[in-house]
């Protein structure tokens, strides 16, 4: 039996009392799952406004102001729509390992930036 603090797999035995995450890890995380957390609902809540997916689509409405009023939504809602494309294979085909893995890493990136973007306005904001 594998004393306290200990993780043994197989008859290998792993330390677990020196592991230690750095406070910009742990930052960097929460704030990865938040940009995907207000991607997502910020999705749900055109598609509860609306009645339809929001897309990319929206910026082809020409000059006007429902273009410019869409800047904002796609900007915090982009890490979702990419998911969300490439996880629905609606043509039966499995998509290419690399496609998926791209798509995952710009969503991944695009989520962490927003945010960053959303942690930095609740401080501006005073509530942390």
């Amino acid at each position: 039996m594998a004393a306290a603090g200990r993780v043994c797999h197989e008859g290998l035995s792993v330390l677990r009392e020196n592991v230690v995450m750095a406070v910009e890890s742990v930052q960097s995380l929460i704030a990865l799952a938040l940009g995907f957390a207000i991607a997502g609902l910020l999705c749900s809540a055109y598609r509860l406004a609306t009645s339809e997916l929001p897309s990319f689509s929206l910026l082809h409405a020409g000059p006007k102001v429902s273009a410019v009023a869409a800047v904002p939504l796609l900007v915090f809602a982009g890490p979702f729509l990419i998911m969300r494309n490439t996880l629905a294979a609606g043509d039966g085909e499995a998509r290419p390992f690399m496609l998926v893995f791209m798509a995952t890493v710009l969503s991944g990136l695009w989520s962490l930036m927003s945010g960053i973007v959303v942690v930095q306005a609740i401080r501006v904001a005073g509530l942390i």
